[in-house]
């Protein structure tokens, strides 16, 4: 970690397309104050990058393991990444 910020990069498996999880994952990274980004993966999985506060970054990780109450979550992997310095969060 550098300069107090904390990056994560997660890719959440199991029924996570098509229920809004992209959405709110950005609502939930907005109210939290974190950057990064999330998007839809080929293989039906989404990725998200967080960076920010490292205790917000881990109620992120924490989130994903649940997501919207549509997403049915079967497995979250998550590593630990450099911060970047990014800002804004992002739908890709």
């Amino acid at each position: 970690m550098s300069d107090g910020r904390a990056r994560r990069r997660v890719v959440v498996r199991g029924q996570v397309q098509g229920v809004f999880f992209r959405d709110s994952t950005r609502d939930e990274a907005e109210r939290e104050g974190l950057a990064g980004w999330v998007s839809n993966r080929d293989d039906g999985s989404v990725e998200a990058v967080f960076e920010g506060d490292p205790e917000a970054v881990e109620r992120l990780v924490d989130w994903c393991g649940s997501g919207p109450s549509s997403a049915d979550v079967e497995d979250v992997e998550a590593t630990e990444e450099e911060p970047e310095g990014d800002s804004g969060f992002e739908l890709r």
